[in-house]
């Protein structure tokens, strides 16, 4: 009995703990994707929202079902590192190469990104290197919002 009262004891001493590790993450970033241009393919810079909430990231770039839509989701572990998922849909074929790139195809591939408090930063893999390109994606929190009393 002596040991299942100490054990509940450091388990709810814990709790609080790891909670506040799984979510150290959580606010308001600003992103920013980059894809250089690969041969014949331009590139591109988007910056858009993104949030961490209870530890899961989420951002939109684009109207959802529209053509340069991009949403990117994905659960932060307490270490920082999250295998972001990507998807999309090909807003012109200047910008995406390859069998699926006709404008209003959707496309996907996944980013490791690597999570501090103040910033993120991660790179889209790129399989065997024959399709993807080398895109970039960085992340900035953004300072919380403080309402201040009127004067």
């Amino acid at each position: 009995m002596r040991t299942m009262t100490a054990l509940v004891v450091c388990a709810l001493l814990l709790a609080p703990a790891a909670s506040i590790a799984g979510e150290r993450f959580d606010g308001n970033w600003q992103t920013t994707l980059i894809c250089p241009a690969k041969g014949e393919t331009e590139g591109y810079t988007w910056k858009f929202p993104s949030v961490i909430q209870n530890g899961s990231l989420r951002g939109e770039h684009g109207t959802a079902g529209a053509p340069g839509y991009l949403l990117i989701e994905g659960k932060v572990a307490e270490d920082g590192n999250v295998k972001v998922s990507a998807s999309g849909i090909v807003a012109s074929r200047q910008y995406a190469r390859g069998v699926f790139a006709a404008k209003g195809e959707s496309y996907s591939y996944d980013v490791k990104v690597h999570f501090t408090e103040a910033e993120g930063s991660g790179t889209r893999e790129t399989g065997l290197g024959i399709v993807g390109r080398p895109c970039t994606f960085d992340f900035v929190k953004q300072a919380a919002a403080t309402e201040t009393a009127p004067k």
